[in-house]
């Protein structure tokens, strides 16, 4: 069940990176686009842990680096969904959470990932842009993040939930 689990997992991040460049980007708002890699890097940290968010998130990450349009420095990516991946999976608690928690975990993350990459380009020197502008894509990512995640991210968990019930937490 696991190499199942794993296939599925791979599949759905693919499924969001081809979304979020290829249908996402007719819909951005204000240039930013929803983070559906990092939703299902959420959804996989809720249900298996802390440890499975973060390699879930590395390997999101690194696929989201390399992406076209990427025109960043590769691995500002993996990292920062790495980190979102294990606030996610730290997240969990052994009782079923609740919608509002869930949105919470979701904000949460998207915040830190986007602050990690964001973060990650400044230390790097990767794109001069003011640090008013990053606050401003951090914020509309954060609402993109929620809003799509209050649809996608509780479908995730039931279905991951299904995959694998003996070892997920709730």
């Amino acid at each position: 069940m696991t190499a199942t689990r794993n296939l599925i997992l791979a599949a759905l991040v693919a499924v969001a990176l081809v979304l979020q460049v290829s249908v996402f980007s007719h819909l951005a708002w204000e240039g930013v686009v929803p983070n559906l890699a990092l939703l299902v890097v959420v959804a996989g940290g809720l249900v298996h842990g802390a440890q499975f968010g973060a390699v879930l998130g590395f390997a999101a990450g690194l696929l989201a680096d390399l992406a076209p349009p990427a025109d960043h420095v590769a691995g500002r990516w993996a990292l920062a969904l790495l980190v979102a991946g294990y606030v996610a999976g730290r997240a969990r608690q052994d009782v079923r959470p609740t919608w509002g928690s869930v949105m919470l975990t979701v904000l949460a993350c998207s915040f830190v990932g986007s602050s990690v990459f964001a973060l990650s380009g400044l230390v790097l020197r990767d794109a001069a842009v003011p640090v008013l502008e990053m606050l401003q894509v951090i914020g509309v990512g954060m609402a993109w993040d929620v809003l799509v995640a209050s649809i996608a991210v509780p479908a995730l968990v039931v279905l991951l939930h299904r995959l694998s019930p003996a070892r997920a937490a709730w």
